[in-house]
């Protein structure tokens, strides 16, 4: 049994690309409105990354950085998401950026919070295509209702480029309690029937 998707900062691997837009579909599942990108050039560029697979050549849609190379994303999902595996797509130089750094279920991350340890880092590839896989942890990433994705630098520009980011997984939609508040007309309040009740009464009686 291999457990090499464990091991050091990187799995990755190349599949078909057929293959990997029918898994890509995670980004129906993301709460867009909500997605935050920091350091981003133009305001709400960095929602335009999470897209169809079929669309991830779409020249028009990318997110550059402003001040420095980094990017940080708050990414929260619908429900609950098992993540398998991500792609990264950036232009074919060294715009592209060089390290992916995740965290599960802390939002609203800032610069200042990136110093703590991810809870797994990449080592990317220069991939203008969208060939490389990159594989999660399935312990760790088994249950996400929010990831942050930090991306610290590139490969020696000023600006860091990116064009597309497809993300893989399970999606469980998030429980909701509103069924409860039948509850409370099982008891119904005297006061708030007080003229149903009390007719009802009056015809029994006669």
């Amino acid at each position: 049994m291999s457990h090499s998707h464990c091991c050091g900062h990187s799995s990755s691997h190349s599949a078909d690309p057929n293959e990997i837009g029918v898994n890509y579909s995670l980004y129906t599942k993301i709460d867009l409105n909500n997605v935050e990108c920091l350091n981003e050039t133009t305001e709400n560029s960095g929602k335009s990354v999470f897209r169809a697979y079929e669309e991830r050549f779409d020249a028009e849609k990318f997110v550059e950085s402003d001040a420095d190379p980094e990017l940080l994303f708050n990414i929260p999902f619908t429900g609950n998401v098992k993540l398998k595996g991500i792609i990264v797509i950036g232009s074919d130089d060294n715009t592209h950026p060089k390290v992916i750094r995740l965290f599960k279920n802390r939002p609203k991350m800032t610069f200042d919070d990136t110093s703590v340890k991810p809870d797994q880092e990449f080592q990317l590839a220069i991939d203008p295509n969208g060939t490389v896989e990159y594989n999660t942890k399935p312990v760790i990433f088994s249950s996400v209702h929010h990831l942050s994705l930090h991306f610290p630098e590139n490969f020696g520009e000023d600006n860091t480029k990116i064009h597309y980011i497809g993300l893989k997984g399970e999606f469980t939609e998030a429980h909701h309690h509103g069924v409860t508040i039948c509850n409370y007309e099982v008891r119904p309040n005297v006061s708030d029937h007080k003229g149903s009740v009390f007719d009802s009464v009056n015809q029994e009686i006669r």
